[in-house]
């Protein structure tokens, strides 16, 4: 873990490392650096079109869905920096994020969530009235998430019902309505969040010890492992009893077999101890989302 937890937060790869300082600041508050959080959010969204069935008719919708996601995704996590500010300071990951810093102001990070949330708001204005409005109904979990660290030892689920929604919106918008399909594919989504995410505190298990942030990593403890093939588990199920909702085939619930090998590859490999190993496996999560979504389209078409 030593060498984990010496390695910034931050950094400046590609084209973001040309910027002049303080707009790479901007950048950097935003994680324009780290895409696969885009992913990651924009994934559920993407399966619930494809398994309604949207995943050709309602292309444009994909594609709205993405930008979102980028945009959304940068707010969040400029409002998770804003609220932690303190706490990011005291850990060695974190430390050197814009804000703890002092690359970019609180003021004007404020400023900078206001800009990322009128994209969203023009994402918004695309959907249909049902849509929009659960879309703006995750404000309420969003904004409650930074704090979630600090009261209960499962924040990871939490995050969960955040990064799962873009599934409620991307069905509703397709169907116009809810569905027990939905239900369980949502469900699948937040136990899936649940264990990549707890893959990702091993980061700061130490750190969080000590500062008394609270995560699923140290709660699970030595089950780490055991609990991310629990999570894991479960979304494979539930995606599978999702799927069959859609198409009673014995054989539509394998199309999910890809996805759940590779599951189970970062489950059963994972190494608590292995810092460098437990965020690749993390990362790895950006080829889940698209092998669960191809899979989406073969049973939804």
């Amino acid at each position: 873990m030593a060498d984990l937890v010496t390695t910034p937060d931050t950094e400046h790869p590609g084209l973001l490392g040309l910027l002049p300082r303080r707009l790479r600041g901007f950048a950097l508050l935003a994680r324009f650096d780290r895409p696969v959080g885009w992913w990651l959010l924009f994934w559920p969204g993407a399966w619930a079109v494809a398994l309604a069935g949207g995943a050709f008719t309602h292309w444009p919708l994909l594609v709205w869905l993405l930008i979102g996601s980028i945009a959304m995704r940068g707010a969040g996590c400029v409002y998770n920096d804003i609220v932690d500010r303190d706490l990011d300071a005291q850990v060695v990951r974190t430390r050197t994020r814009p804000i703890p810093s002092g690359l970019v102001s609180v003021r004007a990070a404020w400023v900078w969530l206001a800009a990322l949330c009128l994209v969203g708001l023009i994402v918004l204005v695309q959907l249909r009235p049902l849509a929009a409005g659960v879309a703006v109904a995750s404000l309420a979990p969003v904004a409650a998430y930074p704090f979630m660290k600090r009261i209960t030892w499962w924040p990871q689920a939490w995050l969960g019902i955040v990064f799962s929604w873009a599934a409620l919106v991307g069905w509703v918008e397709v169907t116009g309505g809810f569905g027990i399909a939905l239900l369980l594919l949502y469900a699948g989504a937040i136990a899936w969040v649940v264990g990549y995410d707890t893959i990702y505190a091993l980061q700061d298990r130490e750190d969080d010890a000590l500062i008394g942030v609270r995560s699923s990593a140290l709660r699970l403890g030595r089950h780490v492992r055991a609990g991310v093939v629990l999570f894991y588990g479960l979304a494979v199920a539930l995606w599978a009893l999702a799927i069959w909702q859609v198409r009673a085939d014995p054989l539509a619930p394998v199309a999910l077999l890809p996805a759940a090998w590779h599951l189970a590859w970062q489950a059963l490999t994972l190494k608590p101890d292995d810092g460098g190993g437990a965020l690749h496996r993390f990362r790895a999560n950006r080829f889940t989302g698209l092998l669960v979504f191809l899979a989406c389209v073969v049973v939804g078409t």
